[in-house]
């Protein structure tokens, strides 16, 4: 936060830079770096998030080739700490090493570093910018396979009012209300939205017993936002976000809920000197349950209550553009990350009721300067570079177990030494116009991440299986380069191909032990992730056409204790991933959609010994107005209902992703 504090200082010296008092609110932040054309960027429009047919945000993400979470199940029926997310086949691990930003402000958990998506609603947002690769740049730490920027819906992309309501399978209801309005030369929006649903058994079919029941889900959110000039060619943007998210896992014994709530400060500049300060303060408060289920089936236990997990994020980012002349773009700045949080927890539970009690965490942080030139040294060539340092620390780490009866403390507490270090990483990347229409790029980039609270202090237990955690977990460290070619050949028509090479170095995974049942979290050698991305778009009159395709050949090389992993895929990676959309819509809102996409089989262990079958899914949207701003929509989900493998456990128990689901939904939008 003291990063942040003295650029403030500039909304009162803002009129000196600019060029005129007037100024259009945007909503936005500062425009992408010229330098960006380097990188491979992929965008996805208002439009498309508008059509996708489960509402959800991280199924519209998979429309770029490469992104993936943990598991295969979207935020209605995952465990919540499942939900990472990543690119270019660095997975294998449920913490996200993908930055997510929504509105500048880091969407990674305080504990553990999963994302709550049903937080982030897809009609809330204008757009979305993802960036495969580059390091962590002028963003941050942790942006080791890409990052993915989520901007707000500005005010010419929402009505006055708008609501949606859909009622689907499974007795499921999703509904969005929301309106915007003018205010003070600038604009505001107020929205909330509610979904619930009986859910799906998660268990397949032929592995299911008499203690598999219905994944029951509940979640509900708002988002108020106010965009205001403040004097010049400066902007406030004030943001807040609530969730609370409710969902079981197919048993008893295994509710979890997540509550949060997010609020951050944006000043923008945008006169001759170009500059934005961001403050942001993060709170959540997870829980959960866990259970033993006997091997028929028949019976079910708890196994942990992890009763509440209450964590804490906040930080800054400061940037600013000073003019040094045309075609030069300098960027300079500075940002901060402070987390910290605990998990309470009640263990070892013999005839429903718990012996033991457990509470682990402590606090990280990061603070970080960076600096970013790009020049456009001719008309067709563009080179861009920069390099940031980092100071991070983990600290106040502790782990207690104890015998709930008597308090005494039982074996495997510890409080933990402090740790700190400097990490510096770069990128720097060129563009070539080598003829018209026709883009050359290629990147090369350093990126690292800070292991979380949840991957250095809390062990836990699944079934069988036990993980422990280790505080001695180094940060992950990243080296790629990649090289590519877009290509516009005609009009509303946009090719793209890239090739690339990543290698994670200190890896942290979860490593089974001699005994197949026991685990620990570890750093491995390498991760070393190479392949290739296709990417296609066009667009002519009311047509849509997007197509992506990504082939990745990722390979762990490991030794000591993780050496039985040498030369293996990391779990949860498929090799081929595919999405394709085709989209007719007109101005008066008669339109509709079909989206196919395919992932290859994966191994769910780190063992490459339970492999998830490859699965090929359609989704479908069709709308039609009716009269006064009323539209009447069908939305189909997984409309083969093709067999989803998301996860083996211990016990070869198969689980599977949602099932077909279809919608019907009543939308209005108020006349602008």
């Amino acid at each position: 936060m003291r990063l942040v504090l003295p650029a403030l200082a500039l909304l009162f010296v803002q009129p000196a830079f600019a060029d005129t008092p007037l100024i259009v609110v945007t909503g936005a932040g500062l425009a992408a770096g010229q330098g960006d054309d380097a990188y491979d960027v992929v965008t996805i429009t208002r439009d498309r998030l508008a059509d996708e047919a489960s509402g959800r945000l991280e199924n519209v993400l998979r429309d770029v080739a490469g992104f993936a979470q943990y598991r295969r199940s979207d935020s209605r029926s995952a465990h919540p700490t499942s939900q990472g997310a990543t690119l270019r086949g660095l997975g294998g691990n449920a913490s996200s090493r993908a930055l997510v930003l929504l509105d500048g402000v880091p969407q990674a958990d305080p504990f553990g570093g999963w994302v709550s998506w049903a937080a982030l609603d897809p009609l809330r947002l204008g757009g979305i910018r993802v960036t495969r690769g580059g390091g962590s740049g002028v963003h941050g730490p942790g942006a080791l396979a890409g990052t993915i920027e989520l901007s707000s819906a500005g005010a010419a992309d929402l009505a006055p009012l708008w609501g949606e309501l859909a009622y689907g399978s499974r007795d499921s209801i999703d509904a969005d209300l929301g309106l915007s309005a003018s205010l003070g030369g600038g604009f505001a929006s107020l929205s909330g939205g509610y979904a619930r649903g009986d859910g799906f058994i998660p268990t397949v079919r032929e592995d299911r017993g008499p203690v598999d029941v219905p994944a029951r889900y509940e979640q509900a959110s708002a988002q108020a936002r106010a965009v205001l000039p403040v004097g010049g060619q400066t902007e406030l943007q004030a943001n807040g976000l609530f969730l609370l998210d409710k969902r079981t896992r197919g048993t008893a014994f295994t509710p979890n809920r997540t509550i949060g709530a997010d609020a951050s400060l944006r000043l923008v500049g945008r006169g001759r000197w170009g500059w934005e300060a961001l403050a942001y303060l993060q709170m959540r408060d997870f829980s959960s349950g866990f259970a033993s289920v006997s091997t028929d089936r028949a019976t079910v236990s708890p196994a942990l209550d992890q009763y509440a997990v209450p964590a804490t994020g906040f930080g800054g980012r400061v940037e600013i553009r000073p003019p040094l002349g045309e075609g030069i773009e300098l960027r300079l700045g500075g940002d901060t990350r402070l987390t910290r949080g605990r998990t309470k927890e009640q263990y070892l539970f013999t005839g429903g009721i718990p012996a033991n009690g457990r509470e682990a965490g402590g606090r990280t942080s990061t603070v970080g300067a960076f600096a970013e030139m790009s020049v456009k040294a001719a008309d067709a060539l563009t080179l861009t570079g920069g390099a940031r340092i980092d100071r991070w620390t983990i600290g106040h780490g502790f782990l207690r177990q104890y015998a709930l009866a008597t308090g005494a403390a039982l074996p495997g507490s510890a409080q933990f030494a402090d740790r700190s270090g400097w990490r510096p990483t770069g990128r720097a990347g060129v563009s070539y116009r080598a003829a018209e229409g026709v883009t050359l790029r290629a990147a090369a980039y350093l990126g690292w991440r800070l292991p979380t609270l949840n991957e250095l202090y809390r062990p836990y237990r699944v079934g069988m299986e036990t993980t422990r955690a280790n505080a001695a977990l180094r940060p992950e460290r990243l080296r790629g380069i990649d090289g590519g070619i877009d290509v516009r050949p005609l009009p509303g028509l946009v090719l793209g191909g890239t090739l690339f090479w990543n290698r994670l170095d200190d890896a942290i995974a979860n490593v089974t032990l001699d005994d197949p049942t026991q685990l620990q979290r570890r750093n491995i050698d390498v991760i070393r992730s190479r392949g290739a991305e296709l990417d296609a778009s066009y667009r002519r009159g009311p047509w849509r056409l997007a197509v992506s395709y990504a082939y990745i050949d990722a390979r762990v090389h490991a030794s000591g204790a993780a050496a039985p992993l040498d030369g293996l895929r990391p779990a949860q990676t498929a090799p081929h991933q595919a999405s394709a959309t085709i989209g007719w819509h007109r101005p008066d809102g008669l339109g509709g959609s079909v989206t196919a996409r395919y992932l290859a089989a994966q191994f769910d262990d780190d063992r490459n010994v339970d492999r998830l079958d490859p699965a090929l899914t359609f989704d479908a949207t069709l709308a039609v107005p009716l009269v006064a701003g009323f539209t009447a929509e069908l939305r189909g989900e997984n409309i083969g209902n093709r067999r989803i493998e998301a996860g083996i456990s211990g016990a070869g128990i198969v689980e599977r992703a949602a099932p077909r689901t279809i919608w019907i939904a009543l939308r209005y939008d108020a006349p602008r």
